[in-house]
């Protein structure tokens, strides 16, 4: 066990194992295009991509619903549902259960 820890400090007597642990310990903390940059860029291009992914569907959902509000029919369906509106000599009641209902 000794010769083992006595060999690798005899090893660390080498100039050319100084200098090669100095430059990986420079490359991974302290280079600007150091593995800890990398690691947090990569990080957030994929965070960045599952936000785009997020907005496609978003999108997609969208234009459906541009899709379904632009006939006749589904104006008339999206103003009676969201503004409650009616047509003339029409009575709405609007029956809201216990369960349904927002509270603060």
């Amino acid at each position: 066990m000794f010769r083992a820890i006595f060999a690798a400090f005899a090893a660390l007597k080498n100039i050319f194992v100084i200098i090669i642990i100095i430059f990986m310990v420079w490359m991974v903390f302290f280079d600007t295009n150091s593995w800890l940059i990398h690691h947090e860029l990569n990080t957030d291009i994929e965070a960045l991509e599952n936000e785009k992914d997020y907005y496609k569907k978003e999108i997609e959902k969208d234009n459906k619903a541009i899709k379904e509000i632009s006939t006749e029919k589904g104006l008339e369906k999206f103003a009676r549902e969201a503004y409650y509106m009616k047509r003339e000599n029409e009575e709405i009641y609007i029956i809201e259960y216990e369960d349904s209902l927002k509270t603060k």
